[in-house]
């Protein structure tokens, strides 16, 4: 793979619904590696003033923003997850934010929908953006998407991201995410900033 160049004045890493909830979907060892894994990216970020990004999925108490026609979502709201200020909301202790670290809560799949992430990036001139999180077929490919569209450079570290179903992770790092984004690695990522 060729040397990766990333400018830390204009990129972000996002560290996408890495939840306590979420992150438990996860077998016990694929859940240290990316948290392992997250955890060396995030240190090497912030080392080199690249603004480390969290975004949560969290919901109100009754869940206003939910349609029963939502399907994924309406099983959340159901099993009572992931509303704001619960435990199983929380970011995972390993990678926790820093202050001044900025948390986009959103309410959909993609991390642009239903939150303020692209005017947090605007403000931040970002144009590129390097993407982690869980799950891979899930926020990480959405976002991918919705971002290609408004035109960032994209990065994927492939070992910081993970699906509780591990051929969907495969997929999505092997087969979709390459057609519109570089997936590479944490350490990639730690010798290009």
């Amino acid at each position: 793979m060729a040397k990766l160049e990333i400018n830390p004045k204009s990129s972000a890493l996002l560290v996408m619904d890495c939840q306590v909830n979420i992150v438990s979907s996860l077998i016990p060892s694929e859940r240290e590696k990316v948290l392992t894994n997250l955890a060396k990216a995030i240190g090497a970020a912030r080392r080199a003033g690249l603004p480390v990004i969290y975004v949560v999925v969290q919901f109100r108490e009754g869940y206003p923003e939910i349609s029963s026609r939502n399907i994924l979502f309406s099983g959340i709201k159901e099993a009572g997850r992931l509303q704001e200020a619960s435990p199983d909301a929380r970011i995972c202790e390993e990678i926790s934010p820093q202050p001044g670290e900025v948390i986009v809560t959103k309410k959909r799949i993609s991390a642009f929908t239903g939150s303020d992430l692209e005017v947090v990036l605007r403000s931040k001139g970002i144009d590129t953006l390097v993407l982690t999180g869980v799950s891979s077929l899930g926020v990480v490919e959405s976002t991918a998407r919705f971002a290609f569209d408004l035109d960032y450079r994209l990065f994927v570290l492939g070992d910081c991201c993970s699906d509780r179903d591990p051929e969907a992770h495969e997929i999505a790092i092997t087969r979709l995410l390459p057609r519109i984004t570089t997936v590479c690695s944490a350490e990639d990522f730690v010798a290009a900033v």
